[in-house]
């Protein structure tokens, strides 16, 4: 789940037991934790980026087992690439697919991810991924009047030209919150947590991964590129990707968030 970096995210604490992690949050809408639960299953792919398993879900809290971190190393980087594709290519039925077992909207932090179903990706990006957070970041005055206007360009772009996107590709298996800290570096490679998984393009993920400069992030992509190679002009997709999360974090942490979606939508309006 998305946390402002350096922050503390949903009340998380160790439980008694010491090998046990409790995420818990006492105003929890209703499936909060169960469809985190439910994203964790769907991305346990043999083969892929290991996942948390959960030990138990409750209305107010998830209990998961407790990871020893360690440093990052380009090993585990180029490890991280190569399953990562492996994650992804395991698929799902179309945009905005739920995890399997779990029916309705999800969460992306505390906001609600909508998971509505689409074909063309750049018509369901704009809708269901950029639309509603441009609107609570206007609402809460994270982003101004003429900063919105800048993004709903963009929108625009996208649903007048289905192919903004770049070339069609198959639907992946997206972690879909995959942040810097989600992304556990752990003695036995790295181990992702706290998903919004949904069906998806798997530059989304990518792109979430160079937003907040994961170590050794060049590794990483070379990986993935070597195992799966990316359609033409990915690069230059990164942002159009990015703009997403940025208007979730000017939705929930303000600052200058607002302003940097704005800058990063300006190449793409």
């Amino acid at each position: 789940m998305s946390v402002e970096p350096g922050g503390v995210g949903d009340g998380v604490r160790l439980a008694d037991d010491p090998d046990l992690l409790v995420k818990r949050r006492v105003d929890a809408p209703p499936g909060y934790f169960a469809v985190e639960a439910a994203g964790l299953r769907w991305l346990q792919v043999p083969g892929g980026v290991p996942v948390v398993r959960p030990v138990a879900v409750h209305d107010d809290a998830l209990v998961l087992p407790r990871l020893t971190e360690v440093a990052p190393t380009a090993g585990a980087a180029e490890e991280l690439g190569r399953r990562l594709a492996v994650t992804h290519a395991a698929g799902a039925p179309h945009l905005g697919s739920p995890p399997a077992g779990w029916e309705g909207d999800g969460y992306i932090g505390p906001l609600v991810l909508p998971l509505r179903a689409g074909t063309d990706w750049a018509p369901w990006y704009a809708e269901h991924r950029l639309l509603p957070y441009l609107r609570l970041a206007h609402d809460t005055g994270a982003v101004t009047a003429e900063q919105s206007a800048v993004v709903g360009r963009v929108l625009d772009r996208l649903v007048a030209d289905p192919g903004a996107g770049g070339a069609a590709e198959p639907v992946a298996r997206l972690h879909g919150d995959l942040w810097n800290g989600n992304v556990l570096w752990t003695a036995e490679g790295v181990v992702l947590v706290d998903p919004a998984a949904h069906g998806g393009h798997r530059e989304t993920d990518l792109a979430m991964l160079a937003l907040f400069d994961l170590p050794h992030l060049t590794r990483v992509l070379a990986a993935y590129d070597e195992a799966a190679p990316l359609a033409e002009g990915w690069q230059e997709r990164v942002g159009l990707h990015q703009l997403h999360p940025l208007l979730v974090h000017a939705a929930l942490f303000g600052g200058g968030y607002g302003s940097q979606a704005a800058e990063v939508a300006a190449r793409y309006a």
